[in-house]
């Protein structure tokens, strides 16, 4: 592989994770004010903080940050359309954050393992996603063991967003990773924690026509040309602008 062929898988790589981190801390954002209970405004917060700082140290691998973040089309997003899914219910978003922060920290630590360029930011963004699967493990622990409300809405979260999870783990030019053995341990994973609520991994299909996962080819959900709108907004309707 020639030396340019190495730029344009690595920025290829950049971008994907840059816009994954970037989709998802905007929609963590949108509970501000929104959240069940104060401590969980900043819990958010702080996640959608971190995922932002990520975005801006990948995306800046790949050329401009704020021009990658605020004047790309739709389809020039290369994020997994699990991250750009609806906040829902709390509980929606619990078991959105389940599926995304526990492959994040796999994905974090064998990049932290290596030697490659994306060595250095996995070594600290693995620690931040070690917190971020916490959280997410210690609410989904509270709502399927609390009350039938609870179970159920967290019941159907989970099964909304699994035909989504397959994505994570195809191939993405420019990360060299076993995706087999890091689809079987996130299996594994979040299968533990789902047994230790008192629920079992969704039956529906991952893979196959029911499945979703184009969002690295560029092709998106219905509702994230909403929330890239939305995003969007001020940069493009203040071009130049500076504070």
């Amino acid at each position: 592989m020639t030396g340019t062929d190495t730029t344009a898988t690595a920025t290829a790589a950049a971008l994907a994770l840059g816009d994954d981190a970037l989709v998802l801390a905007q929609r963590l954002g949108e509970w501000a004010g929104h959240a069940p209970v104060l401590e969980e405004e900043v819990a958010l917060a702080n996640i959608a903080l971190d995922l932002l700082g990520q975005a801006r140290l990948l995306l800046s691998m790949a050329g401009d940050e704020d021009e990658l973040a605020f004047l790309r089309e739709e389809r020039e997003f290369r994020n997994l359309q699990l991250v750009e899914q609806p906040n829902g219910d709390f509980a929606h978003t619990i078991a959105r954050q389940l599926y995304f922060s526990s492959y994040q920290h796999l994905l974090y630590g064998e990049l932290a393992a290596g030697s490659g360029e994306f060595a250095p930011l996995a070594a600290k963004a693995v620690k931040e996603t070690a917190y971020h699967r916490d959280h997410a493990v210690q609410w989904t622990l509270r709502l399927g063991d609390g009350t039938e409300e609870s179970r159920a809405r967290l019941r159907a979260g989970l099964d909304a967003l699994w035909r989504f999870t397959s994505e994570p783990f195809q191939p993405v030019p420019g990360l060299d990773l076993d995706r087999t053995g890091l689809e079987a341990r996130w299996l594994a994973d979040v299968g533990a924690v789902l047994a230790q609520a008192g629920l079992t991994l969704p039956e529906g299909p991952r893979t196959g026509a029911w499945a979703a996962g184009a969002g690295r080819q560029g092709l998106h959900t219905e509702p994230f040309g909403r929330m890239l709108a939305e995003m969007q907004h001020l940069h493009r309707s203040h071009p130049g602008a500076s504070w």
